[in-house]
């Protein structure tokens, strides 16, 4: 790796991050360079390189910060190649905000170098053309669905025309998720609660989640009646803007922030509830997203206060222990930013307890990084199958299920329990929950 150094010394002070929201000088301060970090960061593991270490990554973040280093190619690769998946925030001992960091690097590095070609292409079209619009991701939906229920699927397999595309596209189109209907068209926008009602609530259905997932979205609306909850599901709520925060893209994550913003707060809820990890991640990080911003600052705290991880919100505020029998054996894979960016750890795991039936496996560092990380697993193919390689290792060999709290964790499983040979199939921790309560009316209880 070559990063150009700059030998002038009246420049050693003078930042070459030019731009809004440059990396945080008060965070990579904190940083001792302990290595604490390092046994956490799964491309130090694979690596062993220090610039692909959260330490490395930091210390070339001040380096650039000094003036010591320039904003450029050499720069990028390392920084790019981060998971953002913020284990090493849980091992270090001195609260170093590498992901906040990360991010901040991003952006400044997407002003100085910005895509071009097919890349900028291909960008612009998903990141700006297709998530942030409902509609056209209910197209997409719609063209996925005909493609799996037409034939065409079967044909195309058939005849091998996969073969054109990289392996690792491949593997996700064979475990792509049967599409349904997404539950912004398939649900009114408030959903009543069964019973006396406790709470209201808003749910974020997501992009990827409602398109792709969105039975994941039914069930979570299942649950929370269900328990008293009563749903409200605002029309105009976008994308978080976590894809586009994690690709550099800050002004666009910044515009879809503050949409949802105004498009949650309106809905008069005492809770928003999110099933999707990186979501909800990026949700609770608005105030940092949005700290300069006078208007906005202030509401994206009182946002973010009330955002919560499906799991989480109904082991603090109250759910009715499941009566109907899930009889299977099941281990619990932590999604990184439930575990790490969000300190959701117990609460999924109490859950599947509660399960009368279910038989919980341990799994060996199950907050390990599974490699999806939004779409790192698409950008970064090759780091991104080595660690989803070393996750399969340490996933147990005799259980049925793998429960998770996270969407893209949920894909690149998938994709690991097929090449790998497995015969679990992969879950969302609230869906077996729903089974549960299910089940108590099959059984007339």
């Amino acid at each position: 790796m070559s990063i150009q150094r700059k030998d002038n010394p009246e420049r050693q002070t003078k930042s070459n991050y030019l731009w809004e929201d440059p990396p945080d000088e008060d965070k990579f301060s904190a940083c001792v360079h302990c290595g604490m970090c390092l046994e956490s960061c799964p491309t130090y593991l694979e690596t062993g390189h220090e610039h692909q270490s959260p330490r490395g990554r930091v210390h070339l973040i001040k380096a650039v910060a000094q003036g010591r280093i320039e904003l450029n190619a050499g720069f990028e690769d390392p920084i790019f190649t981060c998971l953002d998946c913020r284990a090493c925030e849980t091992a270090c001992p001195s609260g170093v905000q590498v992901g906040s960091l990360i991010e901040q690097a991003r952006g400044q590095i997407r002003k100085s170098i910005p895509l071009t070609g097919w890349k900028a292409a291909v960008s612009k079209f998903f990141l700006r053309g297709v998530f942030p619009h409902p509609n056209r991701l209910h197209t997409l939906g719609n063209l996925i669905k005909l493609y799996q229920k037409s034939g065409m699927q079967t044909l195309v397999r058939g005849m091998g025309l996969l073969k054109i595309m990289p392996q690792h596209l491949q593997n996700m189109e064979a475990v792509m998720p049967e599409v349904k209907d997404p539950v912004r068209k398939k649900y009114p926008e408030i959903i009543p609660a069964e019973g006396q009602r406790k709470m209201r609530v808003a749910l974020l259905t997501g992009c990827v989640m409602d398109v792709m997932f969105g039975d994941i979205n039914e069930a979570t609306i299942r649950v929370l009646v269900r328990n008293g909850y009563e749903v409200v599901v605002p029309r105009d709520q976008r994308c978080c803007g976590a894809l586009h925060v994690h690709a550099g893209d800050r002004d666009e994550g910044k515009r879809l922030a503050r949409q949802n913003i105004d498009a949650f707060l309106a809905a008069g809820v005492d809770k928003i509830v999110v099933n999707a990890a990186g979501c909800g991640c990026a949700l609770k990080e608005y105030p940092e997203l949005l700290h300069s911003d006078p208007e906005y600052g202030p509401k994206a705290a009182e946002f973010a206060g009330k955002i919560e991880d499906v799991s989480a919100f109904l082991l603090n505020h109250g759910y009715q222990k499941p009566q109907g029998t899930v009889k299977t054996r099941v281990t619990y894979h932590d999604a990184c930013h439930l575990a790490h960016g969000q300190g959701v750890r117990r609460e999924p795991r109490e859950l599947l307890r509660d399960i009368p039936g279910v038989e919980m496996v341990d799994m060996p560092y199950a907050d390990r990084c599974c490699g999806s990380a939004g779409i790192y697993n698409i950008t970064n193919p090759d780091m991104a199958g080595k660690v989803l390689d070393e996750k399969m290792s340490y996933v147990p060999e005799d259980v049925d299920l793998i429960s998770m709290g996270n969407p893209g964790c949920m894909l690149q499983m998938a994709v690991g329990v097929r090449k790998h040979g497995r015969s679990a199939k992969v879950v969302h921790t609230i869906q077996l929950l729903d089974r549960a309560y299910q089940a108590e009316g099959e059984s007339g209880k």
